[in-house]
C-alpha cells in the first residue's frame, strides 16, 4: 500500500506521461485532472484491464498492474484512455456496444499508432467496423470483444445502443 504521499507522485508521474502521450492523452489527461479524478488499484475479473466507477474514479485491474508499473507504459496509458472515454461518454453511453466500441476503437488505435505493434487480427476486423448506429455492426463489435478479451468479458449484457436509443428502438424499431 502507497503512503498518501507516494501515491500523489505516482498519479503526477502517471499524469505527466499521459499528457505527453500524444492528442488523445493530452486530452485524457486535462479531463482527468479537471475532474479530480482518482486513480488506483483494485482486484476485478481477469479479462478486464481496468474500469472506471460510476463515481468518477479509474482503477487499473490489481491482477495485472500495481504502483511498481512504468508510468509511461503504453498498454496502461491506452487503457486510461479508455477508461477516461468512458467517463466522458457519461454512464448511459458508457454501458452500452456502442459506447464500448468507441472506447475500444480509441485504446487500440492509439496504441498501434504509439507502438507499431502488429495487431491480432481481431483487433484489426475490431478497427475496421465503422462507428455507427447499425445493429449487426454492434453485434459483431461485442464477438469481437469477447474472442479478444475472453468470455468473461461480460459485453454481451450491455444493450447495444445506450439504453434510451434501445428502449426507443425497441418500442418503436427506429434506430437512433
Amino acid at each position: 500500500m502507497l503512503s498518501k504521499k507516494a501515491r500523489a507522485a505516482w498519479n503526477r508521474d502517471l499524469l505527466l506521461s499521459l499528457e505527453q502521450f500524444g492528442a488523445e492523452g493530452s486530452a485524457a489527461a486535462s479531463y482527468l485532472r479537471a475532474h479530480k479524478t482518482r486513480i488506483g488499484f483494485r482486484k476485478a475479473r481477469a479479462s478486464v484491464g481496468a474500469f472506471w466507477t460510476p463515481f468518477g474514479a479509474l482503477y487499473f485491474n490489481a491482477l495485472h498492474y500495481s504502483s511498481r508499473m512504468n508510468p509511461a507504459d503504453a498498454r496502461a496509458l491506452t487503457l486510461l484512455i479508455h477508461e477516461t472515454k468512458h467517463l466522458q461518454q457519461g454512464l448511459i453511453a458508457a454501458l452500452s456496444v456502442y459506447g464500448e466500441l468507441e472506447a475500444w476503437q480509441l485504446q487500440f488505435s492509439v496504441y498501434h499508432r504509439k507502438t507499431n505493434e502488429k495487431m491480432s487480427p481481431t483487433i484489426e476486423a475490431l478497427l475496421a467496423l465503422p462507428l455507427g448506429w447499425d445493429r449487426a455492426t454492434l453485434r459483431r463489435a461485442r464477438e469481437l470483444m469477447q474472442e479478444h478479451a475472453g468470455k468473461g468479458y461480460r459485453v454481451d449484457l450491455l444493450p447495444l445502443y445506450p439504453l434510451g436509443k434501445e428502449i426507443r428502438y425497441r418500442l418503436w424499431g427506429k434506430m437512433p
